[in-house]
């Protein structure tokens, strides 16, 4: 069995090679992108240093902020280690734009399930959502994993949505990833009827998979975690918001407060990790990609319903595996623990999780709790049982924890 599938691994590796040639490419381009930044904003060895208590207008934190603008080409940015997650910072980022009274519109169907909470949709609720505050929701589908740009500009006519919320990734629906030409096409439009709107993208697990960035294609502001792309496993906490400078402030109100904004917040001995994860992130994704091709690929040869297919575009890291029953979702994600550095011997299993609507299993043997650029993968227990797989700091890390959970799985 080992002797077939070790075949069946080099036969897929020649397969797939062209594809990782372009991702080859992008990786570089992106890994110039950030060198350049780091020159050109004149990094030194003195950012490296931390504060602690206030944290009052900290060099090495300030520094890192002018780096992120000037990778995202954005005004401004935040990147903070008090923002404990993507889901975090999008709470931060809506709740700092929005007032009672405004209406906010997402046009990627619903959000991810911790958001819907954060709105006021989910199954759970929470006095301290947004609806509680008298702020409007609504929502418009994608239609045919592209966006609906004629309900779209119908809509945003009447010029009484405060903001637009764009979710790149999938989260767990069964719709495609978006790409950075329909997102550029869908901003395009919105700004032929409405000038005015805010555009947010939620950014989480897009980062670096493309050569451009939500700013380049004319978001307002973007929202991102540093447990995932851009903190390349080394980061063990953090997230960032980037964009339009006076959004940013407002953003940053929101995090500390009124009238401080930006001037506090300690990096608490954080700096050097931030710096090393963005300087390592564009290789992290790429492997992290690459690791997601050779998945889709051989699994599918193996039999199973995948998306996105090895040789199709992507919009993020996020791999699925549709496993059509209970039990095989269990054992798939059991499989991706056995292969992981952390925890192998350990058998994750459903439970009810903060936020989500479903059990949800996770697997997940990672170096920072959370991480999600480290190989894992999750999934609520709702048909069809996919598995959500993201992830792997190396290619060679990654295709031995995809291995290691195929010959669990034929065991089993």
């Amino acid at each position: 069995m080992e002797e077939n599938l070790a075949e069946l691994t080099k036969k897929v590796e020649t397969e797939i090679a062209p594809i990782f040639k372009k991702i080859d490419e992008v990786c570089y381009k992106n890994s110039k992108k950030v060198l350049e930044a780091f020159q050109e904003c004149r990094l030194q060895e003195n950012h490296l240093n931390s504060s602690t208590g206030y944290g009052i207008d900290e060099p090495g934190r300030n520094k890192i902020e002018e780096i992120y603008a000037k990778i995202f080409k954005a005004e401004d940015a935040l990147v903070r280690v008090q923002l404990i997650s993507g889901t975090h910072a999008l709470a931060v980022t809506l709740s700092a734009l929005l007032r009672p009274g405004d209406t906010m519109l997402s046009i990627t169907g619903k959000p991810y399930d911790t958001l819907q909470t954060v709105i006021g949709i989910g199954a759970e609720e929470s006095e301290s959502s947004l609806k509680k505050f008298g702020i409007g929701y609504e929502e418009i589908d994608l239609v045919n994993n592209d966006f609906d740009i004629e309900a779209i500009k119908k809509r945003l006519s009447k010029k009484d949505i405060k903001l637009v919320e764009i979710q790149k990734s999938r989260g767990y629906s069964t719709r495609k990833s978006l790409t950075n030409d329909k997102i550029e096409m869908a901003i395009k439009a919105i700004r032929g009827v409405n000038s005015d709107v805010i555009i947010m993208v939620d950014n989480c697990y897009g980062e670096f998979v493309e050569e451009k960035e939500p700013i380049e294609i004319g978001a307002d502001i973007a929202v991102g975690s540093l447990m995932k792309n851009l903190g390349a496993g080394i980061a063990t906490s953090g997230a960032y918001i980037v964009g339009n400078k006076n959004l940013i402030e407002l953003c940053a109100e929101r995090l500390t407060a009124p009238g401080i904004g930006k001037e506090i917040g300690p990096s608490l001995n954080q700096n050097p990790l931030l710096i090393k994860g963005l300087f390592f992130a564009p290789q992290v994704v790429a492997g992290s990609m690459k690791t997601a091709v050779f998945a889709s690929r051989i699994l599918e040869i193996l039999g199973y319903d995948v998306e996105p297919k090895y040789n199709e575009p992507r919009g993020d890291i996020v791999q699925t595996i549709k496993l059509n029953t209970e039990e095989n979702l269990i054992k798939f994600c059991q499989g991706i623990q056995r292969g992981s550095p952390i925890d192998s011997d350990v058998l994750p299993y459903p439970s009810p999780m903060g936020g989500y609507e479903d059990n949800v299993i996770m697997a997940a043997g990672t170096f920072t709790q959370g991480s999600t650029i480290e190989l894992s993968c999750d999934g609520p227990l709702r048909e069809p049982y996919i598995a959500y797989m993201q992830g792997g700091l190396t290619y060679d890390y990654g295709k031995l924890g995809i291995l290691k959970a195929i010959e669990y799985i034929r065991n089993r």
